[in-house]
């Protein structure tokens, strides 16, 4: 397929600056009020895709099961659409505080520093993005805090902006990272960050940027359709009889690279490190073979999935990388439904939704979502795609 058929026009009003929230008004102690934020993760919209049947349910439905116009489904409703015995495949990978911003030595100049992954532990070595790029050379020093102790010295350049750096921070290792995280903030993408009055990030978006099982670090993006699960919907889906499934793919920022090339086989994704271990094959090979629907919980479970699924349609163990790219058509091999977000324009993620839903069908709930304003990005709305 061609990268301009994956073109629609995006209203900036549709892109979700924070995730899905209740607002309340309180009365501080001089008197004014102030309307103050609440999370709500499980109260996105959901929109279902059936790929067999090639129908979008919006709305829901009233007791003779007529679509009720105007009550839009919410996430919760994901509950109805499974059986007991099913298993939901989740990435438990944790973001970490990979945005940092610093000052050159001698200059003072602001730069911002976005860390990547740690090279060598022993060295302090830090694969990272610089902005603005053309004033950091190899042999700079830049300055974390207002006390000098957190230091780094440019030693190369990868990229155009990408720099390995040194912190020059004598401690043992454990604590060189709790303090150089604790200087950071939760990496937002740089959509949601450029189009907020306030440009950064602060605690609460540390919170709502990781998805409530996180476990395992080195993520600098989250893993976006992990994020609409709440624990009591995680405890109602248990309750239910439902199978949780944990594999690791540590989410990058190749994700929201823009693809230069209009015939789509000729685009390289970025390399992800990803882990999948007996345990999470053993729970998605033995209810598979029962015949228990897999619902694969976002596009990195599907990327990873499809990396180490077999011949023979089962889970196989996986450590290592990968840098698969799906778009359609692809024929997939392990999970039979999938719950993704709506995602921008000539994006990979909505390349590779469109690889599992059928094109014609998501393209079209695409268009749907827009006309019915549903909200996209990592803090958007929810579609769950069914093969019925």
């Amino acid at each position: 397929m061609k990268l301009s058929q994956f073109k629609f026009k995006l209203p900036e009003e549709l892109i979700a600056l924070y995730p899905s929230s209740l607002y309340r008004e309180f009365e501080n102690e001089d008197g004014t009020k102030e309307n103050v934020r609440f999370t709500r993760r499980d109260e996105c919209r959901l929109m279902v895709l059936h790929k067999k049947s090639q129908t979008i349910e919006l709305f829901k439905k009233d007791d003779n099961g007529n679509p009720i116009e105007g009550e839009f489904l919410d996430f919760r409703a994901v509950l109805d659409y499974f059986d007991e015995g099913d298993t939901f495949i989740f990435n438990d990978t944790k973001v970490f505080p990979a945005r940092l911003y610093g000052t050159k030595e001698k200059t003072d100049a602001k730069i911002e520093v976005f860390l990547l992954r740690e090279l060598n532990e022993e060295m302090r070595l830090w694969d990272v993005l610089v902005e603005p790029a053309r004033k950091i050379r190899i042999g700079n020093k830049l300055f974390f805090d207002a006390s000098g102790s957190m230091v780094a010295e440019v030693i190369d350049n990868t990229t155009s902006r990408g720099r390995t750096l040194r912190f020059l921070y004598d401690c043992p290792h454990d604590e060189f990272k709790k303090e150089l995280f604790a200087l950071g903030e939760a990496p937002l993408p740089r959509y949601i960050i450029d189009a907020r009055e306030n440009r950064h990030a602060d605690e609460q978006d540390m919170e709502d940027f990781q998805c409530v099982f996180a476990k395992n670090e080195g993520a600098v993006t989250a893993p976006a359709s992990g994020l609409h699960f709440s624990r009591e919907l995680l405890k109602r889906m248990e309750i239910k009889g439902f199978n949780f499934a944990y594999i690791t793919l540590h989410c990058g920022l190749g994700n929201f690279h823009s693809i230069e090339v209009e015939d789509l086989t000729k685009h390289k994704m970025d390399s992800e490190q990803m882990f999948i271990g007996a345990e999470a094959c053993e729970i998605v090979n033995t209810n598979k073979r029962a015949g228990h629907h897999i619902c694969a919980v976002g596009t990195s479970v599907v990327k990873a999935t499809e990396t180490a699924v077999g011949t023979d349609g089962m889970l196989k163990e996986f450590e290592g990388w990968t840098n698969k790219f799906i778009f359609p058509p692809y024929d997939f091999g392990l999970a039979d439904s999938m719950i993704a977000n709506f995602y921008h324009p000539l994006s990979t993620l909505l390349m590779e939704t469109a690889a599992f839903g059928g094109y014609d069908l998501v393209m079209e709930a695409y268009s749907l979502a827009v006309k019915h304003q549903y909200k996209f990005g990592c803090y958007g709305d929810a579609m769950l795609i069914l093969n019925d």
